[in-house]
């Protein structure tokens, strides 16, 4: 690796698994001193986090004002300061219809998915101005800007930490500090398996898999380092005048369908009849 988060001390949320495990292990191959988040038990916390270097694990729920003001506070009096900030844990709870949705699902939904953002960019960006730098970058979804991917409660938080994105950046940015998001597609993680049972996660994956083939113009699930890889370009030196952006990476999901899909359906041969009898003499 190239060093490029030499002495720099990262907190990564929801840190044990999926995306946020590829970031805290890439951060720390990159030279960051890390905190991972999340609340998985001490044993599997620390499991996740063995070898990586100089890296730790704190158990905590990001909805927890109290929890989150610790997690920043921890960074400080370890390592000294606090550089980047990735808001990434995540909920998704059921699929139900908005009529049937209860009030308790969907706040549960709202305070980890919004709320935990929100608090996570007033703990760390209290720390960040007073140092005059920092990098913030918040886990959003494709389901924030194309409607039907996923649960109304978990897509109607996503779209706020965009809109949450932006406005913490005009704010934050007059200290030196940098706020930005990342939009995942369809990635192989375990955040789509939470409500499948356990004799059907393979075939639940294996869907989600012929999914992503079918439809995206680049063919395949994507693998947590390629957000790994985003979120370090938001963290290092490469991307200093970059701020309030949000970055979608999902193989060309939301741009639409594979070319080929459409020219192998009935509109496809229709628009190719037509402009083939348009250019008959």
């Amino acid at each position: 690796m190239s060093g490029r988060l030499q002495g720099r001390v990262a907190l990564v949320t929801g840190g044990a698994g999926g995306i946020g495990a590829a970031m805290v292990r890439l951060f720390a191959a990159e030279g960051a001193r890390v905190l991972s988040v999340d609340i998985v038990d001490e044993a599997a916390g620390e499991a996740s986090v063995a070898d990586l270097g100089d890296v730790a694990y704190l158990c905590a729920d990001v909805s927890e004002e109290s929890e989150v003001e610790a997690a920043a506070r921890t960074c400080v009096e370890r390592w000294g300061r606090l550089d980047v900030l990735c808001n990434n844990a995540g909920l998704g709870v059921g699929n139900d219809s908005i009529l049937d949705i209860t009030v308790e699902e969907w706040d549960r939904v709202q305070a980890v998915n919004l709320r935990g953002v929100f608090l996570g960019i007033k703990h760390a960006g209290r720390i960040m101005r007073d140092q005059g730098s920092g990098s913030i970058i918040n886990t959003s979804s494709v389901a924030a800007i194309r409607a039907g991917l996923s649960a109304h409660g978990y897509s109607t938080a996503k779209a706020g930490v965009i809109h949450l994105t932006r406005s913490a950046a005009v704010e934050l940015g007059e200290y030196g500090v940098r706020v930005n998001a990342i939009l995942p597609g369809t990635f192989a993680t375990g955040i789509y398996l939470r409500h499948v049972p356990e004799e059907l996660a393979t075939t639940a994956m294996d869907y989600l898999r012929s999914a992503a083939e079918y439809s995206q113009p680049l063919a395949r699930l994507g693998d947590p380092i390629e957000i790994a890889y985003a979120a370090l370009f938001f963290a290092s030196d490469e991307s200093t005048l970059v701020t309030a952006q949000a970055l979608t990476i999902d193989g060309g999901m939301t741009a639409g369908n594979k070319w080929s899909r459409l020219q192998g359906n009935g509109f496809g041969a229709a628009l190719r009849a037509a402009g083939h009898q348009e250019q008959r003499p």
